[in-house]
Formats: structure tokens, sequence, C-alpha cells
């Protein structure tokens, strides 16, 4: 997998896109998905390395998060509650690449959006999720975030602060925690179906990890990098028109 031309451009890269997703209490995996999609990564390694990455850099947000007193419980278990068990169904499905790609750059296009704050605004008037929104959510999002390897909180953001049943950083809270159990239940749907997790990966997981644990610390502060963010919109860009046309 480490073989792929201009590899060291590729690590070079990886921390700050997992410094930039985990500042918004994201693990990064569609951001990893684009770089690899821009490297030309084989397409069955893309998603249980992106579901590994995910595992470290969302944790690591959540953690940051939790600590500055921004999650709410009962917000997280209602969109958890289904996604985790069709997390690890989608984790067990193959999908053919030429799909694959397609599905992953409608998605990329949440992570666009998130990066150019157009789902930024908060209300002052927040309401409560009832469970069956909870449900249909959680389980939508958790499918295909174990079909295409995303924790899923690129979409569970941008509905939260939509629906107004959460302020900025309690839906960066939630969602962290939520990419974190969808890319475990993920990943085990994975490992179960036959796939291995090989030693290098985890090199790719110790630079990522640089990145997520500055991200995730001023993230839950006061970070507000917004050159960064349209430098990252731009690569995603660049990887989901790859996606659409290759």
């Amino acid at each position: 997998m480490l073989q792929t031309e201009n590899i060291y451009l590729f690590l070079a890269i990886l921390p700050i896109v997992s410094f930039l997703y985990a500042s918004v209490g994201h693990g990064g995996a569609s951001g990893y998905l684009a770089l690899m999609a821009l490297f030309s990564f084989a397409p069955e390694s893309m998603k249980p390395t992106a579901l590994l990455l995910n595992l470290f850099v969302a944790g690591i947000s959540f953690y940051y998060y939790y600590k500055a007193g921004h999650f709410n419980k009962k917000l997280f278990l209602y969109f958890a509650i289904a996604s985790i068990p069709l997390a690890f169904l989608g984790g067990t499905i193959e999908v053919d690449a030429s799909i694959y790609k397609k599905i992953l750059a409608v998605l990329l296009i949440f992570a666009i959006l998130k990066m150019l704050n157009v789902f930024g605004k908060e209300s002052d008037k927040i309401k409560d999720v009832k469970l069956w929104q909870g449900l249909i959510v959680g389980g939508v999002i958790g499918f295909f975030s174990g079909l295409i390897g995303i924790g899923g909180g690129i979409i569970l953001t941008p509905i939260i602060l939509l629906l107004h049943w959460g302020k900025m950083k309690e839906a960066a809270a939630v969602s962290a925690l939520f990419i974190w159990v969808n890319s475990a239940a993920g990943l085990i749907g994975q490992i179960s179906s036959g796939v291995t997790i090989e030693k290098e990966r985890f090199l790719l997981v110790a630079i990522a990890l640089v990145g997520g644990i500055l991200g995730g610390y001023y993230g839950s502060k006061k970070i507000n990098n917004n050159i960064l963010r349209y430098i990252l919109a731009f690569v995603l860009t660049i990887a989901c028109a790859k996606l659409f046309f290759t």
C-alpha cells in the first residue's frame, strides 16, 4: 500500500487533513479517502484504512470535546442505537469499485460544504430530537458509513445544525463519538468478511494522530482557520471530480 507513487507527499498532507477534521469533531475518513483516491490507492485498501484512521483520530477529537463539556449523551444515543448494527452490516458488503467511487464522490460533497462552513450557522432555538428521528437518521448514516468506510460525522453534523438539534460544539462532540462507534462497527464487519489489517497501516495512524491531537485540542477551544479549510475544500473538490470522471 505504501509503495504508491508520491507517497511522501501523501504522508505530508495526511496530518493536515486529520488536524482540520479533528478541529471540527470529525475523524477525517472522507478526507483520507479523497487523498487516497488522488494518489491512486487500490479501492480495496481504502475502506479499511480510512476506518482505522478514523478510530484513532475521532477518539482523540471526542476526548477533547468531552473534556470541554460539549457532549450530549442523549443526543448521541438516539443516533447510535441504529447506526452501530447497520454500520457493521455495511462493513460486510463489498461494493463494485466504480459504484464505490461514485457514492464516495457524492458523500464528499457534504465534506466540501462543511469545510466551507455552509452548515456552520447555529440557532438559538434548540429542538429535542425524537427517538424515531434519531433511529432513522442514525441508521441510514450508519449503513453508508460501513459501506463506504467513513464514520458518518460529515453527514450527521450538518443534519444536527440544520434541524436545530444542537449547537456547533455539541454537534462536534456527538459526531466524534458517533464516528468512533461506526468506524469500529464497520471495521469489525470488514474483518469478519475476511479483510486483514496490514502493520504498515499503523504508520499512517501515527502520522494522522499528530494532526488529530492538535486539531482536537485547538478545535474544542477557539481555533477557526478558514484559509486551511478553503484549501482542504479545494483538494476535496479535485478528488470528488476525479472519482466522478474516472
